[in-house]
């Protein structure tokens, strides 16, 4: 394995070339994975919980996911960086060629093509955001990655309640966005900052992402 030497002397495992080809080929092929696995599950699900499987909150929940795994021991912020766009980016990949190949066929290239440019942009995002709740020495870095994070559900269940008149799912993807700082968040001071955070970052989630997709969508 690929080592580089630290400031202490010390060889920090997987920092080089190899330590990167496999890390870009692993969360690569798990995002292609969990993305065949959402498509598949939206066949599944009973009725209206079937738009969960394919939410943007979901599946920047795996480049959050990838960040923070990332982030553990040695890792760098640009490692959890390139490892949230690589999960996202294959979940698009995953989803959309599961269409192609098992399904009828995805249409057009249009929304794949759309999705696949947010996912450029949402996994470094999250995958940042991921670094910064698990390694930020900072307590507004902390604070502002997991807020991030929980106000993906708050902008999912904004989506529900306001477009789709989804109650229940509405009031589930509301639950989440609370249980995230409750349950991640290191102190009950960073608890209530976050959960006070996550609501703008919701908002603003809502309108930078759903309201311009509902726009195409019209």
């Amino acid at each position: 394995m690929a080592t580089t030497t630290t400031q202490d002397g010390l060889a920090a495992p997987g920092s080089g070339l190899g330590g990167w080809g496999a890390m870009v080929a692993g969360t690569t092929v798990g995002g292609v994975l969990l993305g065949v696995l959402t498509n598949l599950a939206q066949g599944r699900l009973p009725g209206a919980w079937n738009q969960l499987a394919n939410s943007g909150a979901v599946w920047s929940a795996v480049a959050f996911a990838a960040g923070a795994l990332l982030a553990v021991g040695s890792g760098s912020i640009r490692r959890s960086a390139v490892g949230g766009l690589c999960a996202e980016a294959g979940l698009v990949v995953g989803y959309y060629g599961y269409a192609e190949a098992g399904r009828d066929g995805m249409g057009s290239l249009f929304f794949p093509l759309v999705w696949l440019g947010m996912a450029c942009v949402a996994g470094p995002l999250f995958g940042v955001a991921a670094y910064w709740w698990r390694r930020g020495e900072d307590v507004r870095r902390r604070v502002v990655g997991l807020a991030a994070f929980a106000g993906l559900f708050g902008m999912e269940g904004t989506m529900a309640a306001r477009d789709l008149h989804y109650a229940s799912q509405a009031w589930s993807c509301f639950a989440v966005s609370a249980l995230v700082p409750l349950l991640l968040a290191r102190t009950h001071r960073e608890r209530a900052l976050t959960l006070a955070t996550a609501v703008p970052c919701a908002l603003l989630a809502y309108a930078l992402v759903e309201l311009p997709l509902r726009a195409v969508s019209a």
